[in-house]
């Protein structure tokens, strides 16, 4: 019971990256890929802080306290960081797909450091959710892919990598200290972290000039962020990380949606294509191990 409860906040959080990415997109141009990152996060922490006031703290160690903290700045700070960047050059839609290299880098990860098996139902469902990104860029690689793009891919695929390593070394302190306290510690560091770049971007004269929906998108980003992350540390205390990564491939149909609704993204067969393979690749993952360990 508990597993299929972290594989929906897995899901849930799948579905809310796609969201942020679009938002995110939305306001990137106005705010900054650093003052973004900055704020979401202030507005993350704001909203978990009644829970993390509450809450009994556990007796973090020196060891313990400075590696949460590092891996927080490194999966919410540089990761969240250099998605931005890649949102200024990418279409939200794109951006997403290309992200779903996530659950591949963790799978890769995870079985070089020993932490799981990497099954061939997880090898080919990663195998599937890559074609999808491959086949994402089709229209664009036989259009011939701007030059503006590619700093932008290059910037998606060092977060998915920054992101999937980070995942894989947060999930025992996540069992050693709970999601709250892990969530809380890992959410401020990278607030204190982000804020030199964020002054250096020149943040104080560009909050004031932002519009009304920058403002919204702004709020909403920090606000799906704070619910989001205790959703994913959830996940990741009940659920192996590749598991739980594999359902950050729902974020490529949830940006698909609201980049083409509410950004006017175009919509096409490569696009689609992209997105059945990515959704073929969770479902085989998915199940095959399901059938797998129902055997053992």
């Amino acid at each position: 019971m508990k597993q299929r409860w972290a594989l929906a906040a897995a899901a849930a959080t799948g579905v809310q990256v796609g969201a942020a990415m679009v938002a995110s997109r939305h306001v990137v141009h106005e705010a900054g890929p650093a003052t973004l990152t900055f704020v979401r996060y202030v507005v993350a922490v704001l909203l978990i802080a009644p829970w993390l006031l509450r809450m009994p703290w556990p007796r973090f160690g020196g060891r313990d306290f400075w590696a949460v903290a590092g891996l927080g700045v490194l999966q919410f700070g540089v990761q969240i960081a250099l998605l931005n960047v890649g949102l200024a050059f990418l279409p939200a839609v794109r951006a997403a797909v290309l992200f779903n290299t996530f659950p591949l880098a963790t799978m890769l990860i995870a079985a070089a450091l020993g932490r799981e098996a990497l099954t061939r139902a997880k090898c080919l469902g990663a195998l599937l959710a890559f074609l999808g990104v491959a086949a994402t860029f089709g229209d664009a690689v036989l259009a011939g892919v701007s030059a503006r793009e590619w700093p932008g891919a290059l910037a998606v695929l060092a977060a998915a990598s920054v992101g999937a390593l980070a995942t894989v070394l947060t999930r025992p302190y996540v069992a050693r200290h709970g999601t709250l306290a892990v969530g809380g510690l890992a959410i401020a560091a990278t607030v204190v972290a982000m804020l030199p770049p964020a002054l250096a971007e020149g943040m104080v004269g560009t909050l004031p000039a932002l519009s009304a929906t920058g403002w919204a998108a702004l709020v909403f980003v920090g606000m799906s962020s704070g619910v989001g992350y205790m959703l994913w540390l959830t996940a990741l205390r009940h659920a192996s990380a590749s598991h739980a990564t594999l359902f950050l491939s729902l974020s490529p149909p949830t940006a698909v949606g609201l980049g083409v609704a509410l950004l006017g993204e175009p919509f096409t067969a490569w696009l689609a294509l992209g997105l059945a393979l990515v959704v073929a690749g969770l479902a085989v993952a998915v199940l095959g191990d399901q059938h797998r360990a129902a055997r053992v």
